[in-house]
């Protein structure tokens, strides 16, 4: 199946700044793509290539088929949330939709939109008058009027309070369930952790790892993080002093690491405080490669 989004040797260049260094990736029909990086990693410059509002310095780029610069080809089918959208603000809700539909010809009921993200009650109301909250729901309700086949999300949740975000996501699994491709971009990582399907993690202009966050967090150690009383005998197990009582076992063995170490807290009536375990978390992996 053709990918969605093909990058081949991708350069972006400002000047003299290598923003972008032979970045190539590719994203599949229907996934969840999360492209993370730290700050000047070059994911902005990748983004605004992809979505047709940049050009490549060198390389190319192909979305849904075609150049990104051929917008009459592919904006009707693609959604864009950036994050700031620059509505117009003495639009109001309803206007700024419909016209966002009829500027990406694509076709949907405003009422419809507007109900997913709960601003049907705003829909009279004036752009600068919305909260920031608000304005978020707004930029969501662009992106996916009409159901586009790939949709950007930059930032989606920032802003938002918790039932928001709840909504959002929902919206995004049901243009899954209908055949949607989403690229996320966040600085919430536990989102990309439990929502994508492959991630792209950037660091200096190119990709330090791609993978599933199985595959990106099998490459640090798990950790057993716990605490024990000062009459404690010798661990059984290699493992750092995090301050007086607590103690970090990190290991590539967990499950047979943490049975050896329940297994001599049992036999020395030893209570592990705190105690918790488990595999290396994303963010984990995200401070790693900025060491």
């Amino acid at each position: 199946m053709t990918p969605v989004i093909e990058v081949d040797g991708l350069n972006v260049s400002y000047g003299g700044f290598h923003a972008v260094r032979d970045l190539s990736f590719q994203v599949r029909r229907g996934e969840l793509y999360a492209l993370l990086g730290t700050n000047g990693a070059g994911k902005t410059s990748t983004l605004e290539t992809v979505e047709g509002h940049r050009p490549p310095t060198s390389g190319t780029v192909r979305v849904l088929g075609h150049d990104p610069a051929d917008r009459a080809a592919v904006r009707p089918r693609m959604g864009v949330m950036l994050q700031e959208s620059g509505f117009s603000p003495d639009l109001t809700v309803r206007e700024t939709v419909r016209l966002l539909g009829t500027l990406t010809r694509r076709e949907d009921r405003v009422e419809r939109v507007l109900g997913v993200v709960d601003l049907t009650r705003k829909a009279g109301t004036k752009v600068s008058q919305l909260s920031g909250g608000e304005k978020r729901r707004l930029d969501f309700a662009t992106a996916v009027y009409g159901g586009p086949e790939l949709v950007f999300l930059d930032e989606p949740t920032t802003g938002l309070d918790i039932q928001s975000r709840d909504a959002l996501w929902d919206a995004v699994d049901e243009l899954r369930e209908n055949g949607s491709t989403v690229v996320l971009t966040t600085h919430y990582l536990e989102e990309a952790q439990q929502r994508a399907d492959r991630i792209g993690l950037m660091h200096r202009g190119t990709f330090h790892r791609e993978g599933t966050v199985a595959e990106l967090t099998r490459t640090l150690p798990a950790v057993i993080r716990f605490g024990l009383p000062p009459s404690a005998p010798a661990l059984p197990l290699r493992g750092t002093r995090e301050s007086d009582a607590k103690f970090l076992v990190e290991t590539h063995q967990l499950q047979k690491d943490l049975f050896t170490l329940l297994r001599w807290a049992e036999e020395h009536a030893v209570e592990l405080m705190d105690l918790e375990a488990g595999p290396t978390r994303l963010d984990d992996v995200f401070r790693a490669i900025q060491d």
